[in-house]
């Protein structure tokens, strides 16, 4: 069977869905892998490297005659038009806002997987792209915050008198937000955190923060999610996080709802308390923001001279490394999907709806959309 990767369209996307360093499992797996030309470029992949990793580079289509199709954004409904019957996709197709994509792969025949839908368990960690990429997210956030900020994040002694180290709060201690914790205090921060789950106070103290402790519910939820919070928590939540943002050099927001819109940690009004100077990186911006005010894919200065951020496409500013770990997760996946007789490699994937982590991932199957048997329970 073939796989092939196109070219991302998506303005501004720099990741490619695979990296050279994988395709030798893939052809040892007896699959033939097809590259479009130029397809890894903006990632640091030249088609040279695909090639002497056993790949075939193409100029045009090369999805039309594809038997698996690996993109790291949807394909769009005319691109799925294009797919033969019975193709398999893999990428990030989400539920809520991939829509006419979705019903575009259940009419062509198209079998869908969606990354963001892969479980989180233990069995599954090496297929979480949600994982990976917010890993970099997080990452980048600091650096943002950084670059940002007027102001050296360690404590500095010099012959001039010292430096006082920059406070950060990290809001959302998730992968995300653990990486910004673990990348401000190697910058030299002092750093604190807040989570509604209380489960992840220990995490955060591991990388050598400062855990925020509110009197509130705690609000733990499924697959290692936070769960939605009431107005009046929500209200409340922000009166008592108020002090400590205020008090912030650098604001970096991380909490995301998994489907939803990312719920609205900070009001302009906390905002308004914040020095002149600080910075408000904010992750969730594409979704409707955790922070009121930012935009996603813009810097913005407020009244007061609070610099605000608004994250967009944040882990394709980091394509190279963001490329090579979503492409072990896609890799990943497809081999749990690839037969095999007496332990040899047949070349054949197919769906076993019967593994967990493939019900769960797949959209549409045989001309249809499909609920995996775990939400019908």
């Amino acid at each position: 069977m073939r796989i092939a990767v196109a070219k991302e369209i998506r303005p501004g996307e720099k990741r490619v869905a695979l990296v050279p360093d994988i395709i030798s499992k893939l052809t040892k797996a007896g699959l033939e892998v097809v590259i479009e030309s130029g397809a890894g470029v903006a990632a640091g992949f030249p088609d040279e490297q695909f090639t002497a990793a056993g790949a075939s580079i193409k100029s045009g289509n090369v999805i039309s005659d594809a038997d698996i199709v690996a993109s790291v954004t949807s394909l769009t409904p005319d691109q799925i038009k294009s797919l033969k019957k019975g193709a398999i996709t893999i990428s990030f197709l989400s539920p809520t806002t991939g829509v006419d994509s979705i019903e575009a792969a259940a009419a062509a025949g198209v079998t869908a997987l969606s990354l963001e839908l892969v479980p989180r368990i233990s069995r599954a960690q090496s297929m979480d792209a949600l994982t990976s990429q917010a890993l970099c997210a997080g990452y980048k956030a600091t650096l943002v915050g950084a670059e940002l900020s007027p102001r050296f994040f360690p404590l500095l002694m010099t012959a001039a008198g010292t430096v006082t180290p920059a406070q950060v709060v990290v809001l959302g201690a998730g992968v995300a937000g653990l990486q910004a914790i673990a990348t401000a205090k190697r910058l030299g921060a002092v750093v604190s955190a807040y989570d509604v789950r209380p489960s992840s106070a220990d995490e955060v103290k591991s990388m050598g923060a400062k855990f925020i402790t509110l009197e509130l519910e705690a609000l733990e939820g499924s697959g290692g999610y936070a769960r939605e919070m009431t107005e009046e928590r929500a209200a409340k939540q922000r009166e008592l996080l108020t002090p400590y943002i205020s008090n912030a050099d650098v604001l970096i927001t991380t909490a995301a709802v998994p489907g939803r819109p990312a719920p609205r940690l900070v009001t302009a009004a906390m905002v308004a308390t914040m020095k002149q100077g600080s910075v408000v990186v904010d992750l969730a911006s594409e979704t409707g923001g955790n922070v009121e005010g930012t935009v996603a894919g813009e810097t913005i200065t407020t009244s007061n001279g609070v610099i605000m951020w608004g994250g967009k496409d944040v882990p394709s500013q980091l394509p190279y490394h963001a490329s090579m770990l979503f492409s072990r997760n896609v890799v990943n996946l497809l081999l749990l999907m690839t037969t095999s007789v007496d332990g040899k490699p047949t070349g054949q994937v197919v769906p076993d709806f019967s593994d967990e982590i493939i019900d769960a991932a797949t959209l549409t199957h045989n001309g249809s959309r499909r609920t995996p048997e775990g939400a019908k329970k």
